[in-house]
This record gives structure tokens, sequence and C-alpha cells, in this order.
């Protein structure tokens, strides 16, 4: 049952290239796994989340955007907006942030070839997010990472600890005006990022990072096809 007072926009980033594809899906968001297109996984989740009122959908083209209205529940969302995306992340970001309402508290931006994410981990972003300003979906490292600086025909490497090593995933969770304000800056420097983090990295805010509870792959390249196909087969029984 959905919450009776949802609080937050959801950013879906369809629109990317997808060029580490190679030849095996024109478009990963549309790539289907077990008899569904990739993007329909999140946007489900999405739309059972109790926090989620609205959804921003940033698309590549029209072709794309009738692709996804086809399995779109336009039930489940009060508000559903349409945005062109740009040639880099930070520019399809910003395309969503300016379509968003400009009434809603929480903005949740996420990419939409992690087909894994789950209501209950959307809940537990948003919620941490309105209440400590940012929060991410997150994990930490299991493997021993070591910064190397070239020299040479090699490296010198030096341990991390990875105690302190997290890998970001997303959706990441922001208060609305934080983000909006932040991008503002990255768009007039014309700045490339790489995650939506990073934009407010300067301003030392605490970030609330979530552990999911299970994993939250993105489709990349042609091997993270079975990997994923593999992950989504219970969801699918």
């Amino acid at each position: 049952m959905r919450s009776p007072s949802p609080f937050a926009t959801a950013i879906l980033l369809a629109g990317g290239s997808g060029t580490r594809m190679a030849d095996l899906a024109k478009d990963k968001v549309l790539l289907p796994i077990h008899g569904k297109p990739t993007l329909q996984y999140s946007i489900e989740a999405f739309a059972e989340s109790d926090a989620v009122d609205s959804l921003v959908i940033v698309h590549r083209d029209e072709p794309q955007r009738h692709a996804i209205e086809s399995f779109l529940p336009s039930d489940k969302f009060s508000n559903i907006i349409w945005a062109q995306g740009g040639d880099e992340r930070q520019d399809s970001v910003w395309a969503g942030l300016s379509a968003a309402p400009a009434n809603n508290e929480v903005v949740l931006i996420h990419d939409g070839a992690r087909p894994l994410i789950t209501p209950k981990t959307i809940n537990a972003v948003a919620q941490a997010a309105r209440d400590s300003q940012v929060a991410c979906v997150a994990k930490r490292t299991n493997d021993t990472i070591k910064h190397a600086s070239p020299s040479g025909n090699g490296y010198i490497l030096k341990t991390l600890d990875r105690s302190n090593i997290w890998s970001m995933e997303t959706p990441q969770a922001f208060k609305f005006s934080l983000i909006e304000a932040a991008y503002k800056t990255i768009i007039a420097n014309r700045q490339s990022i790489t995650d939506d983090l990073s934009a407010i990295e300067n301003n030392e805010i605490p970030v609330i990072l979530i552990e999911n509870e299970r994993p939250n792959p993105k489709l990349t390249n042609p091997q993270d096809i079975a990997y994923v196909e593999f992950l989504l087969k219970d969801c699918t029984s």
C-alpha cells in the first residue's frame, strides 16, 4: 500500500549511449531480460515505493520514449515528466532536475541500467535523504584496493584502507534544493562528473550510505548481461 503522503521525485536516466555494449544491444535499457525491458524493472520498483510520487524519465530520443511508454504503468505515479537527455551524464541529470516539480522535497537519481533496485531500498535511501540531506545506495569493498602511480614500465603501489572504501551505486538521493544548486554550479563551470555525489563533495556534507541487501549491478559491458539475467531469475520465477 502506498504512503498517503509520498515526498520524493525519481529521476530515471535512460538516455545513455550504451556504446560499450557493442552489437549486443542497440539500447541497453530496452534490452529484454526474462521477458521485460531492463528499464521496466526499475520503473516498477519506483512505482511500488511508498516515498516516490513523481517520475522524471530522461530519454534519448522520441523512438526510445515511445518504446518506454508501451510498458509505463502510468496509473502508479501522480506525475510523469519527460526530459531530453544531453551529451554527457551531467547534462542529462540537469535536464531531469530542471523538469522536476518545483515543490518536491527529495529527488532520487537512478541509472536506468540498474534493474535490481527494490522498493525497500528506494524507501530507505529516500527517507535517509529527507532526514539528513544526502543518502546513497552503496556497498563496502571486499577487495584489496591499491593506488597505482605510473613508474617506468610499471606502477608504484600503495595499499588503501579498505575499511574506508565504498562503491557508490544508485539511487543517490538529495534534498532537492541542495542538488539543484550544486548542479547549477556544475553546469555553469562546464564540469564533468561521473556520479551525482561528486556535485556536492566540496560542501563536505555528511552522506548516509545505505548498504543494499542484494547486488545492484549496472549493465555496462556485454559480460554483464548473463550476470544480471542470473540475478533477476528469482524475480521472475
